[in-house]
Protein backbone atom coordinates (compact mmCIF):
# COMPACT_ATOMS: atom_id res chain seq x y z
CA UNK A 1 0.00 0.00 0.00
CA UNK A 2 1.69 3.37 -1.48
CA UNK A 3 1.37 5.86 1.45
CA UNK A 4 -1.44 8.22 -1.10
CA UNK A 5 -2.94 4.74 -0.42
CA UNK A 6 -3.53 5.01 3.46
CA UNK A 7 -3.92 8.80 3.40
CA UNK A 8 -6.86 7.70 1.67
CA UNK A 9 -7.87 5.00 4.01
CA UNK A 10 -7.18 6.90 7.06
CA UNK A 11 -9.66 9.76 5.88
CA UNK A 12 -12.18 7.30 4.92
CA UNK A 13 -11.84 5.08 8.06
CA UNK A 14 -12.33 8.17 10.25
CA UNK A 15 -15.37 8.58 9.10
CA UNK A 16 -16.80 4.57 9.53
CA UNK A 17 -18.55 5.64 12.96
CA UNK A 18 -19.09 9.20 12.39
CA UNK A 19 -20.99 9.80 15.82
CA UNK A 20 -18.05 9.19 17.64
CA UNK A 21 -15.56 10.59 15.41
CA UNK A 22 -17.82 14.00 15.48
CA UNK A 23 -17.87 14.25 19.23
CA UNK A 24 -14.11 13.85 19.58
CA UNK A 25 -13.55 16.80 16.75
CA UNK A 26 -15.44 18.56 18.64
CA UNK A 27 -13.64 18.24 21.60
CA UNK A 28 -10.84 19.33 19.53
CA UNK A 29 -12.35 22.08 18.13
CA UNK A 30 -13.31 23.74 21.54
CA UNK A 31 -9.57 23.60 22.06
CA UNK A 32 -8.69 25.16 18.91
CA UNK A 33 -11.11 27.87 18.84
CA UNK A 34 -10.24 29.11 22.34
CA UNK A 35 -6.07 28.74 21.70
CA UNK A 36 -7.39 31.05 18.41
CA UNK A 37 -9.05 33.56 20.39
CA UNK A 38 -6.88 33.66 22.85
CA UNK A 39 -3.67 34.05 20.49
CA UNK A 40 -5.45 36.46 18.28
CA UNK A 41 -5.97 38.80 21.57
CA UNK A 42 -2.73 38.77 22.82
CA UNK A 43 -1.32 39.62 18.91
CA UNK A 44 -4.38 42.54 18.40
CA UNK A 45 -3.09 44.58 21.71
CA UNK A 46 0.62 43.82 21.23
CA UNK A 47 0.41 44.59 17.50
CA UNK A 48 -1.68 48.27 18.91
CA UNK A 49 1.46 48.79 21.19
CA UNK A 50 4.13 48.08 18.56
CA UNK A 51 1.94 50.69 16.24
CA UNK A 52 1.98 53.04 19.22
CA UNK A 53 5.27 53.37 20.08
CA UNK A 54 6.19 53.05 15.99
CA UNK A 55 3.61 56.07 15.66
CA UNK A 56 5.31 58.17 19.04
CA UNK A 57 8.43 57.94 16.81
CA UNK A 58 10.94 58.48 19.99
CA UNK A 59 12.54 55.31 19.49
CA UNK A 60 15.76 57.27 19.91
CA UNK A 61 15.59 58.85 22.88
CA UNK A 62 15.66 58.38 26.22
CA UNK A 63 14.06 60.68 29.48
CA UNK A 64 17.12 61.54 32.04
CA UNK A 65 16.78 62.73 35.64
CA UNK A 66 18.01 62.80 38.75
CA UNK A 67 17.44 59.64 41.08
CA UNK A 68 15.13 59.78 43.51
CA UNK A 69 16.04 59.85 47.31
CA UNK A 70 15.19 56.47 48.79
CA UNK A 71 13.18 57.06 52.24
CA UNK A 72 12.99 54.56 54.80
CA UNK A 73 9.66 55.87 55.92
CA UNK A 74 6.31 57.46 54.81
CA UNK A 75 7.09 60.06 57.46
CA UNK A 76 7.17 64.12 56.17
CA UNK A 77 9.98 65.16 53.94
CA UNK A 78 12.05 67.75 55.08
CA UNK A 79 11.46 71.22 52.71
CA UNK A 80 13.90 71.67 49.95
CA UNK A 81 13.27 74.78 47.88
CA UNK A 82 15.71 73.94 44.49
CA UNK A 83 13.32 70.16 44.44
CA UNK A 84 11.92 69.80 41.57
CA UNK A 85 9.19 67.41 39.72
CA UNK A 86 10.24 65.27 37.56
CA UNK A 87 8.24 63.83 33.96
CA UNK A 88 8.79 61.87 31.14
CA UNK A 89 7.41 60.30 28.21
CA UNK A 90 3.99 59.91 28.07
CA UNK A 91 2.00 60.17 31.47
CA UNK A 92 4.94 59.02 33.57
CA UNK A 93 8.43 59.71 33.80
CA UNK A 94 11.46 58.98 35.78
CA UNK A 95 10.95 59.84 38.96
CA UNK A 96 6.85 59.14 38.85
CA UNK A 97 6.40 62.68 39.56
CA UNK A 98 8.48 62.03 42.89
CA UNK A 99 10.54 65.57 44.18
CA UNK A 100 13.52 65.04 42.80
CA UNK A 101 17.08 67.53 42.59
CA UNK A 102 16.63 69.74 39.39
CA UNK A 103 18.55 69.13 36.43
CA UNK A 104 21.14 72.08 35.92
CA UNK A 105 23.42 73.38 33.42
CA UNK A 106 26.10 71.53 34.36
CA UNK A 107 24.58 68.46 34.67
CA UNK A 108 23.39 68.58 31.11
CA UNK A 109 26.65 68.97 30.53
CA UNK A 110 27.78 66.01 32.15
CA UNK A 111 25.04 64.20 30.31
CA UNK A 112 26.44 64.99 27.03
CA UNK A 113 30.00 63.79 27.78
CA UNK A 114 28.89 60.29 28.53
CA UNK A 115 29.49 57.91 25.76
CA UNK A 116 26.35 56.57 23.66
CA UNK A 117 25.25 59.94 24.47
CA UNK A 118 24.44 62.32 20.51
CA UNK A 119 22.34 65.26 22.22
CA UNK A 120 20.71 66.12 25.41
CA UNK A 121 18.05 68.66 25.51
CA UNK A 122 16.42 70.15 28.42
CA UNK A 123 12.67 69.14 29.11
CA UNK A 124 10.51 72.03 30.09
CA UNK A 125 7.15 71.71 32.24
CA UNK A 126 4.79 74.24 31.72
CA UNK A 127 1.65 74.73 33.79
CA UNK A 128 -1.01 76.74 32.77
CA UNK A 129 -4.21 77.97 34.13
CA UNK A 130 -6.75 77.45 31.58
CA UNK A 131 -7.37 77.54 27.54
CA UNK A 132 -9.62 79.49 26.14
CA UNK A 133 -10.64 80.35 22.01
CA UNK A 134 -12.28 83.88 21.36
CA UNK A 135 -14.11 84.93 24.97
CA UNK A 136 -15.75 81.74 25.35
CA UNK A 137 -15.64 79.14 28.25
CA UNK A 138 -12.28 78.51 30.09
CA UNK A 139 -11.28 75.13 30.28
CA UNK A 140 -8.15 73.68 32.93
CA UNK A 141 -6.16 71.70 30.74
CA UNK A 142 -2.38 70.34 30.94
CA UNK A 143 0.31 71.18 28.70
CA UNK A 144 2.06 67.86 27.52
CA UNK A 145 5.93 67.22 26.82
CA UNK A 146 6.46 67.34 22.99
CA UNK A 147 9.97 64.78 23.03
CA UNK A 148 11.73 65.14 20.20
CA UNK A 149 10.60 62.98 17.07
CA UNK A 150 7.16 62.44 18.55
CA UNK A 151 4.01 62.30 16.28
CA UNK A 152 0.88 62.71 17.68
CA UNK A 153 -2.31 60.06 16.93
CA UNK A 154 -3.79 62.91 15.05
CA UNK A 155 -7.84 62.87 14.33
CA UNK A 156 -7.56 65.71 11.80
CA UNK A 157 -4.39 68.83 11.15
CA UNK A 158 -0.84 67.63 11.10
CA UNK A 159 1.74 67.11 13.48
CA UNK A 160 3.29 70.74 15.44
CA UNK A 161 6.11 71.88 13.48
CA UNK A 162 8.77 71.62 16.16
CA UNK A 163 11.10 74.35 13.52
CA UNK A 164 8.11 76.94 13.44
CA UNK A 165 8.91 80.19 14.56
CA UNK A 166 5.16 80.91 15.33
CA UNK A 167 3.79 78.57 18.82
CA UNK A 168 1.51 76.16 17.21
CA UNK A 169 -0.44 73.75 19.23
CA UNK A 170 -2.58 70.57 18.70
CA UNK A 171 -5.16 70.20 20.94
CA UNK A 172 -7.50 66.98 21.87
CA UNK A 173 -10.49 65.91 20.30
CA UNK A 174 -12.60 66.35 23.21
CA UNK A 175 -11.80 70.05 23.67
CA UNK A 176 -12.87 70.78 19.73
CA UNK A 177 -16.50 71.70 20.64
CA UNK A 178 -16.21 72.89 24.16
CA UNK A 179 -13.65 75.19 23.11
CA UNK A 180 -16.74 76.05 20.73
CA UNK A 181 -15.38 75.41 17.11
CA UNK A 182 -17.72 73.63 15.03
CA UNK A 183 -15.89 70.60 14.12
CA UNK A 184 -12.54 69.94 13.59
CA UNK A 185 -12.05 71.77 10.69
CA UNK A 186 -13.03 74.91 11.30
CA UNK A 187 -10.63 74.27 14.66
CA UNK A 188 -7.81 73.94 12.06
CA UNK A 189 -6.46 77.45 11.57
CA UNK A 190 -8.15 79.01 14.33
CA UNK A 191 -6.50 80.47 17.64
CA UNK A 192 -6.40 79.65 21.29
CA UNK A 193 -5.15 81.75 24.10
CA UNK A 194 -3.65 80.23 27.41
CA UNK A 195 -4.09 81.43 30.87
CA UNK A 196 -0.29 81.69 32.95
CA UNK A 197 0.22 82.93 36.44
CA UNK A 198 4.18 84.16 37.12
CA UNK A 199 6.26 83.64 40.09
CA UNK A 200 4.89 87.29 41.59
CA UNK A 201 1.51 85.96 40.88
CA UNK A 202 0.75 88.10 37.51
CA UNK A 203 -1.39 86.53 34.58
CA UNK A 204 -0.24 87.07 31.18
CA UNK A 205 -1.89 85.39 28.06
CA UNK A 206 -0.17 83.22 25.07
CA UNK A 207 -2.06 83.69 22.41
CA UNK A 208 -0.86 79.92 19.52
CA UNK A 209 -2.59 78.76 16.45
CA UNK A 210 -4.56 75.12 16.11
CA UNK A 211 -2.52 73.46 13.64
CA UNK A 212 -4.11 69.40 14.83
CA UNK A 213 -6.81 67.73 16.59
CA UNK A 214 -4.76 64.35 18.41
CA UNK A 215 -6.65 61.66 19.45
CA UNK A 216 -6.39 59.87 22.84
CA UNK A 217 -4.14 56.73 22.47
CA UNK A 218 -2.33 54.14 24.33
CA UNK A 219 -0.02 57.28 25.39
CA UNK A 220 -2.43 59.56 24.07
CA UNK A 221 -3.02 62.68 24.96
CA UNK A 222 -5.92 62.64 27.38
CA UNK A 223 -6.76 66.20 28.11
CA UNK A 224 -3.16 67.23 27.26
CA UNK A 225 -2.67 69.60 24.35
CA UNK A 226 0.72 69.60 22.34
CA UNK A 227 2.72 72.39 21.76
CA UNK A 228 5.55 73.00 19.34
CA UNK A 229 9.16 74.16 20.57
CA UNK A 230 7.87 77.82 20.12
CA UNK A 231 5.11 77.88 22.40
CA UNK A 232 7.01 75.52 24.96
CA UNK A 233 9.86 78.38 25.30
CA UNK A 234 7.59 81.10 25.35
CA UNK A 235 4.95 79.32 27.88
CA UNK A 236 8.33 78.88 30.10
CA UNK A 237 9.13 81.96 30.07
CA UNK A 238 6.37 83.79 30.79
CA UNK A 239 5.71 81.03 33.58
CA UNK A 240 9.67 81.66 34.92
CA UNK A 241 8.80 85.91 35.08
CA UNK A 242 9.99 86.84 38.60
CA UNK A 243 11.44 83.94 39.60
CA UNK A 244 14.32 83.42 41.57
CA UNK A 245 17.01 80.90 41.11
CA UNK A 246 14.89 78.29 39.54
CA UNK A 247 15.02 79.61 36.07
CA UNK A 248 17.88 77.31 34.50
CA UNK A 249 16.57 74.34 36.59
CA UNK A 250 14.61 71.53 34.69
CA UNK A 251 12.95 68.16 35.80
CA UNK A 252 14.14 66.23 33.43
CA UNK A 253 16.35 65.95 30.12
CA UNK A 254 15.99 64.24 26.92
CA UNK A 255 19.03 62.12 25.56
CA UNK A 256 19.32 60.92 22.26
CA UNK A 257 20.97 57.90 21.31
CA UNK A 258 21.40 55.13 18.71
CA UNK A 259 19.07 52.69 19.19
CA UNK A 260 20.91 50.68 15.83
CA UNK A 261 23.56 50.00 17.82
CA UNK A 262 21.30 47.00 20.09
CA UNK A 263 19.90 46.59 23.37
CA UNK A 264 23.40 45.88 24.83
CA UNK A 265 24.66 49.20 23.91
CA UNK A 266 21.60 50.71 25.15
CA UNK A 267 21.35 49.53 28.85
CA UNK A 268 25.23 50.12 28.93
CA UNK A 269 24.44 53.87 28.55
CA UNK A 270 21.36 53.57 30.98
CA UNK A 271 24.28 52.09 33.22
CA UNK A 272 26.69 55.08 32.36
CA UNK A 273 23.93 57.52 33.19
CA UNK A 274 22.87 55.62 36.75
CA UNK A 275 26.84 55.29 37.94
CA UNK A 276 26.55 59.34 37.13
CA UNK A 277 23.47 59.52 39.41
CA UNK A 278 20.36 59.85 36.93
CA UNK A 279 17.45 57.62 36.04
CA UNK A 280 16.85 56.72 32.13
CA UNK A 281 13.44 55.90 30.66
CA UNK A 282 12.35 54.79 27.02
CA UNK A 283 9.82 54.59 25.91
CA UNK A 284 9.88 50.54 25.49
CA UNK A 285 10.54 50.87 29.45
CA UNK A 286 7.02 52.02 30.15
CA UNK A 287 5.43 49.95 27.15
CA UNK A 288 7.36 47.05 27.77
CA UNK A 289 5.78 46.72 31.80
CA UNK A 290 2.15 46.78 30.31
CA UNK A 291 3.07 44.16 27.24
CA UNK A 292 4.45 42.03 29.90
CA UNK A 293 1.38 42.12 31.74
CA UNK A 294 -0.66 41.55 28.45
CA UNK A 295 1.34 38.55 28.10
CA UNK A 296 1.28 36.87 30.96
CA UNK A 297 -2.95 37.12 30.41
CA UNK A 298 -2.67 35.40 27.41
CA UNK A 299 0.13 32.64 28.56
CA UNK A 300 -2.71 31.84 31.18
CA UNK A 301 -5.46 32.09 29.11
CA UNK A 302 -3.70 29.70 26.22
CA UNK A 303 -3.22 26.98 28.92
CA UNK A 304 -6.62 26.34 29.62
CA UNK A 305 -7.24 26.05 25.69
CA UNK A 306 -4.29 23.68 25.88
CA UNK A 307 -5.77 21.52 28.86
CA UNK A 308 -9.19 21.34 26.73
CA UNK A 309 -6.84 20.06 23.61
CA UNK A 310 -5.52 17.26 26.35
CA UNK A 311 -8.70 16.82 27.09
CA UNK A 312 -9.78 16.39 23.59
CA UNK A 313 -6.40 13.85 22.95
CA UNK A 314 -7.86 10.96 25.68
CA UNK A 315 -11.16 11.23 23.31
CA UNK A 316 -9.06 10.23 20.40
CA UNK A 317 -7.01 7.76 22.22
CA UNK A 318 -10.73 6.44 23.23
CA UNK A 319 -11.89 6.63 19.68
CA UNK A 320 -9.61 4.44 17.89
CA UNK A 321 -9.08 1.90 20.93
CA UNK A 322 -12.59 1.43 20.39
CA UNK A 323 -11.69 1.18 16.18
CA UNK A 324 -9.01 -1.17 16.89
CA UNK A 325 -11.00 -3.23 18.91
CA UNK A 326 -13.67 -3.07 16.29
CA UNK A 327 -10.98 -3.97 13.54
CA UNK A 328 -9.77 -7.01 14.40
CA UNK A 329 -9.83 -8.79 12.06
CA UNK A 330 -9.69 -6.55 9.38
CA UNK A 331 -6.19 -5.77 10.38
CA UNK A 332 -5.33 -9.35 10.67
CA UNK A 333 -6.28 -9.63 6.86
CA UNK A 334 -3.72 -6.37 5.98
CA UNK A 335 -1.28 -8.13 7.69
CA UNK A 336 -2.00 -11.66 6.43
CA UNK A 337 -1.96 -10.01 2.67
CA UNK A 338 1.64 -8.16 3.51
CA UNK A 339 0.67 -4.97 5.04
CA UNK A 340 3.78 -4.11 7.65
CA UNK A 341 3.59 -3.49 11.24
CA UNK A 342 5.13 0.31 10.18
CA UNK A 343 2.12 0.68 7.50
CA UNK A 344 -0.59 -0.18 10.01
CA UNK A 345 1.19 2.18 12.75
CA UNK A 346 1.13 4.76 10.01
CA UNK A 347 -2.56 4.06 8.95
CA UNK A 348 -4.06 4.86 12.50
CA UNK A 349 -1.78 7.43 13.24
CA UNK A 350 -3.37 8.92 9.83
CA UNK A 351 -6.51 8.69 11.33
CA UNK A 352 -5.91 10.59 14.46
CA UNK A 353 -3.97 13.55 13.01
CA UNK A 354 -6.53 13.73 10.67
CA UNK A 355 -9.08 14.08 13.21
CA UNK A 356 -6.96 16.80 15.04
CA UNK A 357 -6.15 18.50 11.64
CA UNK A 358 -10.50 18.86 11.40
CA UNK A 359 -10.92 20.10 14.29
CA UNK A 360 -8.33 22.16 14.35
CA UNK A 361 -9.09 23.78 10.52
CA UNK A 362 -12.63 24.35 12.49
CA UNK A 363 -11.97 25.83 15.50
CA UNK A 364 -9.61 28.28 13.81
CA UNK A 365 -11.97 29.21 11.15
CA UNK A 366 -15.14 29.70 13.42
CA UNK A 367 -12.32 31.31 15.59
CA UNK A 368 -11.30 34.00 13.02
CA UNK A 369 -14.89 34.90 12.45
CA UNK A 370 -16.06 35.42 15.78
CA UNK A 371 -12.86 37.18 16.85
CA UNK A 372 -13.04 39.49 14.24
CA UNK A 373 -16.55 40.21 14.67
CA UNK A 374 -16.37 40.68 18.40
CA UNK A 375 -12.93 42.97 18.30
CA UNK A 376 -14.65 44.92 15.81
CA UNK A 377 -17.76 45.09 18.01
CA UNK A 378 -15.92 46.34 21.31
CA UNK A 379 -13.46 48.69 18.86
CA UNK A 380 -16.65 50.90 18.08
CA UNK A 381 -18.09 50.61 21.66
CA UNK A 382 -15.88 50.39 24.78
CA UNK A 383 -12.77 50.77 22.76
CA UNK A 384 -13.98 54.14 21.00
CA UNK A 385 -11.22 56.46 22.47
CA UNK A 386 -8.19 54.38 21.46
CA UNK A 387 -8.82 54.37 17.34
CA UNK A 388 -6.62 52.09 15.64
CA UNK A 389 -6.82 49.20 18.21
CA UNK A 390 -7.94 45.66 16.59
CA UNK A 391 -8.25 44.20 19.38
CA UNK A 392 -8.65 40.16 18.29
CA UNK A 393 -5.90 40.24 15.37
CA UNK A 394 -4.83 37.11 13.56
CA UNK A 395 -1.43 36.80 12.40
CA UNK A 396 -0.55 33.55 9.32
CA UNK A 397 2.33 31.78 11.29
CA UNK A 398 0.28 31.90 14.52
CA UNK A 399 -2.88 30.90 13.23
CA UNK A 400 -0.70 27.80 11.36
CA UNK A 401 1.19 27.06 14.73
CA UNK A 402 -2.15 26.35 15.94
CA UNK A 403 -3.24 23.91 13.29
CA UNK A 404 0.25 22.42 13.37
CA UNK A 405 -0.04 22.22 17.42
CA UNK A 406 -3.21 20.77 17.55
CA UNK A 407 -2.41 17.90 14.47
CA UNK A 408 0.81 16.90 16.29
CA UNK A 409 -1.44 16.42 19.85
CA UNK A 410 -3.51 14.81 18.05
CA UNK A 411 -0.86 12.67 16.33
CA UNK A 412 0.62 11.81 20.07
CA UNK A 413 -2.44 10.73 21.03
CA UNK A 414 -3.13 8.24 18.24
CA UNK A 415 0.88 6.64 18.94
CA UNK A 416 -1.42 4.31 21.70
CA UNK A 417 -3.74 2.47 19.58
CA UNK A 418 -1.75 2.98 16.35
CA UNK A 419 1.11 0.75 18.55
CA UNK A 420 -1.54 -1.66 19.98
CA UNK A 421 -3.20 -1.93 16.30
CA UNK A 422 0.50 -2.77 14.78
CA UNK A 423 1.02 -5.32 17.41
CA UNK A 424 -1.45 -7.45 16.51
CA UNK A 425 -0.60 -11.23 15.75
CA UNK A 426 -2.56 -11.97 12.10
CA UNK A 427 -3.62 -15.25 12.78
CA UNK A 428 -5.03 -14.12 16.41
CA UNK A 429 -6.60 -11.48 14.74
CA UNK A 430 -8.90 -13.45 12.16
CA UNK A 431 -10.00 -15.38 14.60
CA UNK A 432 -11.19 -12.54 16.50
CA UNK A 433 -14.42 -12.83 16.85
Amino acid sequence: MKPADVVGSAVANTFRSKTRTILTVLAIFIGAFTLTITTGLGTGINRYIDQTVAEIGAEDVMTVAHQAEETTDDGPREYDPDAVTASGLGADGPGGGQTIDPITDDDLVTIAAIDGVESVEPLKQVSVDYVQHDDGTRYEVSVGSFIPGMELVLASGEQPDADAAEPQVAIPVDFVEPLGFASQGDALGGEVAFGVTDATGAEHVVTAEVVGVSESGLIGTGNSVSPNTALTDELYAVQATGATGQADVYGSAVVTFDPELGEPATQALKDDLDEAGFTATTVEDQIGAFQSVIDGIVLVLNAFAVIALLAAGFGIVNTLLMSVQERTREIGLMKAMGMGSGKVFGLFSTEATFMGFLGSAVGVVLGMVAGTAVGDALATTMFADLPGLTLIAFDPVSVASIVVLVMAIAFLAGTIPAGRAARQDPIESLRYE
